[in-house]
């Protein structure tokens, strides 16, 4: 499989001490559990970006939240092994290239670059794995094959293309024990109906099994972008691009699968359900996702011309590190609105915790508690608590003399670099 360059990730440092086993919040079962290893390696898939548009704080919210879960592994002496795919053929992308007269690949491409510098700017982890979806179209269209053979799969006449469409028939799916529609994000019918049209379902679509059947293979279409397949020239949709890509990267099951909260259905139903279905292994038993952020009391939208981008808030001069710091004052689960009021307590909170940092490397003596970096990596691994480290960094940052050993820990675990 291919992989394309991620950015360069910043060196978590290696912690002493005693390591803390890491629970996270599971949204199937709704409790908070053991992430699960085996031979001491987490795999972790989080859903990537369509990159149609730039880095705005939701976005970074979610890989946050997630490179927070990477950072306390690592303190448990967990292995990680972190997935990520690049959403690069889709019709959102394909519909912004057409109305701004741009080529969608120089699109793509031009987003993909920029989010990979948002995300070094934050310190952001890279994943293991980076993968572009166009890079992969033949694997994709392999188990486009796989699914049709097994009956899982099904053709829809599409008088307007040069073929069929091929649909996902959930009903076959959930005759095994592998998929429970429903089962993951405990939308009631009425909430699954209204979510798959929001995200560009087509219950009404002629010819399919079921209303809730997602789209597995579109066939060409005049001006569209296409590749040859078993059902035909045509171009993959969007759940059997994540199922494909997190399985040849991470193998037929991974260890929690994540993303913002919005991906809870279809997206993520749909891709376990396709993964499980390919392999004949459950995809995953835990599911963890992102709340959502507002600017102001509004959605964050293109529309609304109310983005908060990363990079305009990095070119107006404003520190990265405060920006992260911002975002991690507030729970991962936590539903939060952006005020640039945010910004500056953050911004004043870093220099505080910096200030304290100096103090701590020019002075042998020590008068905050010893036990701080316990705690701290406590409250991380206990459904990354950020908000609760925060304060107890605040708490030594209060002390007229810290202590140094602290500083190692706020980079390893919230990934905020005191030196500055």
């Amino acid at each position: 499989m291919i992989r394309t360059t991620t950015w360069t990730s910043p060196e978590v440092p290696k912690l002493s001490g005693n390591p803390v086993p890491v629970s996270l919040f599971n949204t199937a079962t709704e409790e908070i559990e053991p992430v699960k290893t085996v031979s001491g390696v987490a795999r972790l898939y989080v859903c990537g970006i369509t990159p149609y548009d730039a880095t705005h704080l939701g976005h970074a919210a979610t890989y946050l939240a997630f490179d927070t879960l990477v950072r306390a592994l690592k303190q448990a002496e967990v292995q990680v092994e972190y997935s990520q795919n690049i959403t690069d053929v889709d019709d959102p992308l394909f519909e912004r290239a057409n109305a701004t007269n741009v080529d969608w690949q120089e699109l793509a491409a031009s987003q993909t670059d920029l989010f990979r510098g948002d995300m070094a700017a934050l310190r952001v982890v890279a994943p293991t794995d980076y993968v572009r979806v166009q890079d992969v179209i033949p694997e994709i269209a392999e188990a486009v094959g796989v699914l049709l053979e097994k009956g899982v799969g099904y053709t829809v006449a599409t008088p307007e293309a040069t073929g069929e469409d091929v649909y996902f028939d959930l009903a076959a799916a959930q005759q095994g024990d592998l998929y429970d529609l429903g089962g993951m994000s405990h939308f009631s019918p009425e909430q699954l109906a209204e979510s798959f049209v929001e995200f560009g379902g087509d219950p009404e679509r002629p010819g399919k099994r079921s209303p809730l059947d997602p789209l597995l293979w579109r066939a060409a279409r005049d001006g569209e972008p296409s590749w040859d397949s078993p059902a035909g020239m045509g171009r993959p949709g969007w759940h059997v691009e994540c199922a494909v890509i997190a399985t040849r990267t991470l193998g037929d099951s991974v260890s929690v699968q994540a993303g913002g909260r919005d991906l809870r259905f279809p997206h993520h139903e749909m891709t376990a359900a396709h993964a499980a279905a390919i392999t004949d292994e459950r995809f995953t038993e835990h599911y963890a996702h992102a709340g959502l952020v507002a600017f102001e009391g509004t959605k964050m939208s293109k529309s609304l011309g109310n983005l908060v981008l990363v990079s305009k808030l990095t070119e107006a001069g404003h520190d990265p590190a405060a920006i992260r710091l911002t975002v991690l004052a507030h729970h991962y689960r936590e539903n939060w609105e952006w005020f640039d009021t945010e910004l500056l307590r953050a911004t004043e909170r870093l220099e505080t915790w910096r200030a304290a940092a100096k103090r701590a490397t020019q002075s042998e003596e020590i008068t905050s508690a010893p036990d701080s970096s316990a705690q701290i990596r406590a409250a991380i691994a206990n459904d990354l608590d950020t908000p609760r480290a925060i304060e107890l960094v605040d708490a030594w940052a209060a002390v007229e003399h810290p202590d140094a050993a602290l500083i190692e820990v706020v980079d390893a675990i919230l990934g905020i670099d005191l030196a500055g």
